[in-house]
């Protein structure tokens, strides 16, 4: 299929834009500026830039060419032909919330359209034609229809077809490997020459599993490289598409070498899970990687709307298997989120006596130990109903985020007993997790970590973990309870997902996965108090003076 011809499946939603879309009038404008606002500008640099040497320098700006490609095909896949849009706005405030959007529709705010005659946004963004029915796509019969790497389009005669990524994105994918090829000339570190090598293999080919192998290899790289198509939250439909992001990020030796030792535990930590025995018989690799890294470039997926502090690589189940994953903590961003959202989220609504227990050391570990658990539990079902992520489809991506956060809080605790944290006060840990929770709940139902949220506060306040002063409108928590709920939230998870249960998960997300009153007007005050959503980035290649 041509891109002419693909470009011809978005053609109706497309013309709604040119002669439908209006800019807010000018009396909105100071909103659409706050909404602007409440995403925090902060600035993407690394002292670690001073440790490269003259080689990995020069190879910098091959990477961010690289992923400034892997966003314009985001855009594709998210939205379409961004210029078809941006082109019609003259606001800067609209034109700036539009691309910390990529599109129209607000992610934090369950995707709602904010530009006058925009209807809602197609659950499959544009990765299926909009006019299919998860009927239709029953009745395809394909086999790739499900694969993460193919676009779902029509033929001529109306019917439907697969179209493999590379071949849909052609020109933006040639261009990326070539780079990539000239990047691993320069490449001194002979583990990132050969990943990216094969990375530039495998966007021409849709075949990821040896550069997956290969990156998982890496050991003694400065630079590291995120790039591909990777998640699949952009898929809210069936969750089966891959969208294309990247991160260019620097590795922070001194502090990876303070995590080395808990991957080793891994094997241990699976064994003492809180399921039963035929939940936790998968082995977790032996080649995990904990590492820390300075982020200095986001595009693509995980630069749309929040953004990712933390990295779980790769998702493919056979690589977990035979080697594990990596863990990767973005130190940089993570302290911006700390410091600019978090501790002023504490000040409001947790207990004046439990604030001293929010602490950015406490916030890092609660982060990493989060991307450890999704290593851990069970990637395939227990009734040979196929991989969890399969049986689960679109609620696959709330249910493991949940399992993560909660599982993280578990290993933590874990690990603290078996005196591997040193002298540790659990209750920053325990403190630090609920005020992450009103932060991570203004994410929007629209974003699997939002709605792992809502399931645990609901979840929370119905065993008792915490209570509510009504006096002063703040949280404290039991820590006991919270503790003993945190056992029995991660068992149920766990059940569901080596079950393949896909109509519990579909319950508990209907039950428990949206904002209710009570908690709204919480979030409420936070709005009020002017404290950001989320952060955004001056980034790019002059901002790290290259």
């Amino acid at each position: 299929m041509t891109r002419k011809s693909l470009s011809l499946v978005m053609l109706p939603f497309l013309m709604l834009i040119l002669f439908g879309c209006k800019e807010a009038p000018v009396e909105e404008r100071s909103a659409m500026q706050k909404k602007v606002d409440e995403f925090v500008e902060v600035q993407l640099f690394s002292d670690l830039l001073a440790g490269l040497t003259a080689k990995e320098k020069e190879l910098l700006p091959l990477l961010f060419d690289v992923a400034q490609l892997m966003g314009e095909i985001y855009w594709m896949q998210a939205f379409g032909d961004k210029s078809v849009l941006l082109d019609t706005i003259e606001d800067d405030a609209t034109r700036e919330f539009i691309k910390i959007n990529y599109g129209p529709w607000e992610r934090l705010k369950n995707n709602e359209p904010f530009i006058e005659s925009i209807g809602q946004k197609p659950a499959g963004a544009n990765f299926y034609p909009p006019d299919m029915s998860k009927e239709e796509f029953s009745g395809f019969e394909s086999e790739d229809k499900t694969s993460l790497y193919t676009l779902i389009r029509r033929a001529d005669d109306g019917s439907l077809q697969t179209v493999p990524y590379h071949i849909a994105y052609k020109k933006e994918i040639t261009k990326a490997a070539e780079l990539l090829k000239k990047a691993a000339d320069l490449a001194e570190d002979d583990g990132f020459k050969t990943y990216l090598t094969l990375r530039a293999d495998a966007l021409l080919t849709d075949e990821y599993l040896e550069s997956d192998l290969a990156w998982m290899d890496m050991k003694t790289n400065s630079i590291d490289f995120v790039v591909g198509p990777i998640e699949n939250y952009e898929d809210g439909l069936f969750g089966y598409k891959a969208a294309y992001e990247s991160f260019i990020l620097l590795k922070d030796k001194e502090w990876s070498k303070r995590l080395e030792k808990y991957a080793g535990l891994l094997p241990e930590l699976q064994k003492a899970l809180p399921v039963p025995d035929e939940y936790k018989t998968e082995v977790p690799g032996s080649d995990s990687d904990l590492g820390v890294y300075d982020v200095i470039f986001y595009a693509g997926d995980c630069n749309a709307g929040s953004k990712t502090i933390a990295i779980n690589l790769p998702n493919d189940e056979r690589v977990h298997i035979e080697k594990g994953s990596r863990k990767l903590q973005l130190k940089n961003a993570m302290k911006y989120k700390f410091d600019k959202i978090l501790v002023p989220i504490s000040e409001i609504l947790i207990d004046e006596n439990q604030r001293k227990h929010i602490t950015f050391d406490a916030f890092f570990e609660n982060t990493m130990f989060h991307e450890v658990a999704h290593g851990l539990g069970i990637k395939n079902t227990i009734n040979n109903s196929g991989t969890v992520r399969s049986a689960l489809k679109e609620q696959y991506s709330a249910l493991e985020e949940g399992k993560a956060d909660i599982l993280g809080l578990f290993l933590v605790t874990k690990l603290a007993e078996m005196g591997e944290l040193g002298d540790k006060d659990l209750m920053d840990n325990y403190v630090t997790f609920m005020a992450g929770i009103f932060r991570s709940v203004r994410f929007g139902i629209a974003s699997s970590h939002g709605k792992a949220n809502m399931i645990r506060f609901y979840y929370f306040q119905e065993e008792g973990a915490f209570t509510r002063d009504e006096e002063t409108n703040t949280y404290r928590i039991n820590f006991d309870k919270m503790k003993e709920v945190m056992n029995s939230l991660a068992q149920e998870i766990i059940v569901i997902q080596g079950n393949g249960d896909y109509q519990a998960a579909k319950t508990l997300v209907k039950e428990k996965g949206f904002i209710r009153e009570g908690l709204q007007s919480d979030l409420d005050r936070i709005s009020e108090a002017g404290i950001p959503r989320d952060i955004r980035f001056h980034q790019g290649i002059e901002v790290i003076g290259l």
